[in-house]
């Protein structure tokens, strides 16, 4: 695609625009990350995807340079976790079989460095057999519930523990359409 910029990056901003805490409008986003030399940028949903032509190779760098730039804009820390198009497509098809079906709610938990899936693992309570399930990939925890039974589910006792705060979850059907959305031009760009 001649002329054609292609994201290279997705950053995954964690707890903006939930629960009515740390509110950031959109078009707000992309102009703080243009401002900080981010290039062009494309936000998908309310909740803090962004699509980015940046160099992927300078993940932590790229992490900070985010963070401090949202933080200078907004006034509140913003922990970010930056994967390339190939580290996405990685987590994508690492997943378990099923993940996704229409049986399960099914969402990723992406892990910001220096976390492991092994300390997530670690940390993690007793979760409820027939009912919630967990796998681990690269940089992430997969987690699924059977949809039916999705109300006895426990993983809101890790999302109580610190070791969350380290981790943003997106659904599995938003981390796929990430994906797709990183093979597509990046407007303005």
């Amino acid at each position: 695609m001649v002329g054609e910029h292609l994201p290279t990056t997705v950053a995954l901003l964690r707890g903006i625009n939930v629960g009515g805490r740390h509110a950031v409008a959109m078009p707000d986003l992309a102009a703080c990350l243009a401002d900080a030399g981010l290039g062009a940028a494309r936000t998908v949903q309310q909740s803090g995807n962004v699509l980015l032509a940046a160099d992927p190779a300078s993940g932590p760098d790229l992490e900070g340079t985010i963070e401090a730039a949202l933080a200078d804009r907004f006034g509140f820390a913003v922990p970010t976790l930056v994967r390339s198009r190939d580290e996405l497509a990685a987590t994508v098809a690492a997943a378990p079989p099923d993940h996704g079906s229409d049986a399960l709610r099914s969402e990723v938990f992406f892990l910001k460095a220096p976390l492991t899936a092994r300390e997530v693992l670690d940390a993690m309570p007793e979760l409820r057999d027939g009912v919630d399930a967990v796998a681990t990939g690269p940089g992430a925890v997969y987690f699924s519930r059977v949809a039916a039974q999705a109300r006895r589910t426990r993983i809101q006792r890790l999302m109580g523990m610190p070791v969350f705060r380290q981790m943003t979850v997106r659904s599995w059907r938003t981390t796929t359409r990430l994906l797709a959305l990183l093979d597509e031009p990046l407007p303005g760009a």
